[in-house]
């Protein structure tokens, strides 16, 4: 265990509503303050199935291999988020453990996985009874009352959060500042776009209050051409960048199967590669600027302007659909134009 004192930056519990707020998934990676160096807070937004837990286990076992010390929280009622770091076990979550009634020892709740990273589950409260949200509250803070963040000095704390809901405890991420950047998740579904969409109007909303600000689309499940330039194109309508394109593969399928994440499974893949390049695209990243969220109506004109042109196309696979992908996704970080920090790319309200 280490050595260094941390201090939790940036934190506040919330118990109220947002009554306004949308309801989204997310993965937070929290840097802490370690010694003397300073990390960033990060976080990772996308909505149920779109890929999220999936993204954060693979992206903490590919900063451990760079030599991070990384713990991943799974902050879902599920309490699966860790299961591919831990060979598909599932361990003790912290609600759970509190419901026993005993003292909580921090041995019962985090537990090693693939190459010492470290596992949380925050849990959920039990079937049909309380709020995910007030729960996933009520377990970090216990982790930082039993000081775990001080005993296992990580340098990068990976929060897997579900947040479907309209929960305060799900959307404090965002209002509370507790991440400096935030990503999201997304595919070229309209369901994926939606809920990035809605989390753009929670960053912009809290924008001025001390919330974290974006950093980029992680474009999930991009195989066809067609894919990329949906996503491409609602990135530009939405003055946001692109990190990186994901393909769908049936390595992630066949790992997650044996109960693994892709890097140690077949660490010699494509598949291992695109998430370690993301991995280190994302600590690498220094952006932070409010993204500019669609209006309901134009957001539908906007879908509908697509399913127009997907009937004239039939979208056949293409062999060079992954490297064309990474062209796009470097091209994207051209034409923005930075402003006080923050990236302020106009776009046309008419979507011409």
């Amino acid at each position: 265990m280490g050595t260094h004192s941390v201090q939790l930056k940036h934190y506040r519990a919330v118990s109220s509503l947002d009554r306004k707020g949308n309801g989204i998934h997310g993965l937070i990676l929290k840097y802490y303050e370690v010694g003397d160096n300073m990390a960033r807070n990060i976080a990772v937004y996308g909505k149920g199935g779109i890929g999220k837990s999936t993204t954060a286990s693979n992206i903490s076992a590919a900063l451990s291999e760079e030599g991070h010390r990384v713990m991943q929280i799974g902050c879902d009622p599920k309490s699966d988020s860790t299961n591919t770091l831990r060979e598909g076990k599932f361990i003790p979550t912290v609600l759970d453990t509190l419901r026993s009634g005993k003292r909580v020892e921090i041995s019962e709740i985090v537990h090693q996985g693939y190459n010492d990273i470290l596992c949380v589950e925050a849990g959920g409260p039990e079937p049909g009874v309380g709020c995910a949200g007030r729960g996933i509250i009520t377990a970090i803070e216990l982790l930082r009352k039993r000081k775990v963040f001080d005993e296992y000095s990580p340098d990068v704390v990976i929060y897997d959060v579900l947040g479907d809901v309209v929960c305060g405890g799900f959307a404090m991420p965002i209002r509370e500042g507790v991440a400096e950047q935030i990503y999201t998740v997304s595919s070229s579904d309209f369901m994926a776009i939606y809920a990035a969409n809605n989390l753009f109007k929670g960053i912009k909303k809290y924008s001025n209050n001390g919330g974290a600000l974006f950093s980029g689309i992680i474009a999930n499940s991009i195989n066809l051409p067609v894919h990329q330039d949906i996503i491409q194109d609602f990135s530009v309508h939405t003055s946001t960048t692109i990190v990186e394109f994901v393909p769908r593969s049936l390595t992630v399928t066949k790992s997650e199967l044996r109960g693994k994440t892709v890097i140690e499974e077949a660490p010699d893949s494509e598949q291992a590669e695109i998430y370690r390049s993301l991995a280190k695209k994302i600590i690498d990243n220094g952006q932070k600027y409010v993204p500019l969220p669609l209006d309901v109506d134009v957001l539908k004109a906007w879908a509908e302007r697509w399913s127009d042109r997907l009937l004239e196309q039939k979208g056949e696979p293409s062999p060079s659909s992954y490297e064309r992908a990474h062209r796009i996704a470097s091209g994207t970080q051209k034409g923005i134009v930075r402003r006080n920090g923050a990236v302020t790319k106009r776009v046309s309200n008419e979507l011409n």
